[in-house]
């Protein structure tokens, strides 16, 4: 039988046909309510964007049935009940690479946009008013811009800022990771305060949903510098930042996220946004950090591939709710068995393990190149070690040919 995969909030042709190629059925159809569900127990995977909302009681009724994936198109899920998802045994995948260059190119256009102050002026042509000395801005060359999460989509910014001749320091909570991640960034490291304090125009790209910038953070900041936000809307206090570019602390900001958005296409915006919007030295857009033709496209052949690689493979890469074995294998054993590649050898060697109460946490496999029966040799990562008699046991299957294992501390 093949797989079924509900997507419920659009996917582009090119992710479709990876799906139509691999032989797996896809409805492709935007439900909710009483009537998502009903069906959502029949996907084994259940893809969706920012619309949709995958609450536990949505979760809990696909896991009564087949269901075994969530996928997110993006970066974040905020939209997405984790926890839940835990408690049923629902892997969640996301598609973080598709929007990077998006995202960033975002960045630089806000900054831009503020800088020059384009669409002011672009508003007061409308308005059949010619205006020139109004709208005098700065350049971005030789400025310092200041990057606060320097992930892939900060990293991206850096760059690109760096061939605009603009000098990049940044900060990030996980700096350690991020270094041994990019280890070719060019972006000089400081602490949040230095980065703040010295930065001609600050960037966020930390993609969570903590506060990064309020009253106490603006005070740190250049009285002439610009805030730009493409990340996640809660990372500014927005009561904080319209004192702050009302009373001029601040030469301007560029946002793309809120603390509150609207949820459907053409519904007002906030009261907030609105406030924000009447000053002369602010630029907003309606979260477009995605909305790239090219973003969708390759989010899409991005998801797809993930998704496909789990239900075909049971490949983790990817998921935002496992653990990666090899964060648990420094503490655990290796037991290298080289047996024959038949049917139920695996389960007799799990077997005898189990009788002895060994948990196995990984499992890595290969076959042999060379016998002319089919052979492979096979690790086994375990949590306890394995005493004299199960080793025995496990070499007394007929079928294996040699079982290696060293103690600890030998």
């Amino acid at each position: 039988m093949a797989y079924k995969v509900l997507i419920n909030d659009g996917m582009d042709t090119e992710g479709l046909e990876i799906f139509g190629q691999e032989g797996i059925c896809c409805l492709n159809e935007h439900l909710e309510g009483a009537k998502l569900l009903e069906r959502i127990g029949d996907f084994d995977a259940f893809l969706v964007r920012s619309k949709t909302k995958v609450t536990k009681e949505v979760i809990e009724a696909g896991a009564g049935g087949i269901l075994r994936m969530i996928g997110r198109g993006g970066v974040g899920t905020d939209n997405i009940d984790v926890d839940a998802a835990n408690e049923c045994g629902v892997v969640v995948k996301y598609a973080p690479n598709g929007v990077t260059n998006s995202t960033a190119e975002q960045a630089i256009a806000l900054m831009f946009s503020v800088a020059r102050k384009i669409p002011q002026s672009h508003a007061a042509l409308g308005e059949g008013i010619w205006k020139k000395r109004q709208f005098e801005g700065i350049e971005l060359e030789g400025k310092t811009l200041g990057i606060i999460g320097c992930g892939r989509i900060g990293q991206s910014v850096a760059a690109k800022a760096r061939a605009l001749g603009m000098n990049v320091m940044g900060y990030d909570v996980k700096l350690e990771a991020v270094r041994e991640k990019f280890p070719d960034s060019t972006i000089w490291y400081s602490s949040k305060d230095k980065v703040l304090g010295e930065s001609d125009v600050v960037s966020l790209h930390s993609g969570g949903k903590d506060l990064i910038i309020g009253a106490e953070e603006l005070a740190v900041m250049k009285p002439s510098s610009i805030l730009i936000n493409a990340s996640r809307g809660a990372n500014i206090d927005e009561a904080a930042l319209y004192e702050a570019l009302s009373g001029g602390r601040l030469y301007g900001a560029g946002l793309d996220t809120y603390e509150r958005e609207p949820k459907k296409e053409g519904e007002k915006t906030t009261e907030s946004m609105v406030r924000l919007a009447t000053l002369e030295n602010v630029v907003l857009t309606s979260h477009l950090g995605a909305s790239t033709k090219e973003g969708q496209r390759k989010t899409s052949i991005e998801l797809a591939r993930v998704t496909i690689d789990y239900l075909r493979n049971g490949d983790y890469v990817n998921s935002c709710n496992t653990v990666k074995p090899s964060e648990e294998e420094a503490t655990g054993y290796t037991v290298c068995v080289f047996h024959d590649d038949v049917p139920r050898m695996f389960a007799q060697m799990a077997d005898v393990l189990g009788q002895h109460n060994i948990n196995i946490r990984a499992i890595r496999s290969e076959k042999v190149k060379g016998p002319s029966a089919p052979r492979a040799i096979t690790n086994y990562i375990v949590q306890q070690q394995i005493r004299k008699d199960a080793l025995e046991k496990l070499n007394g299957i007929a079928g294996v040919y040699r079982v290696l294992y060293t103690p600890a501390g030998d």
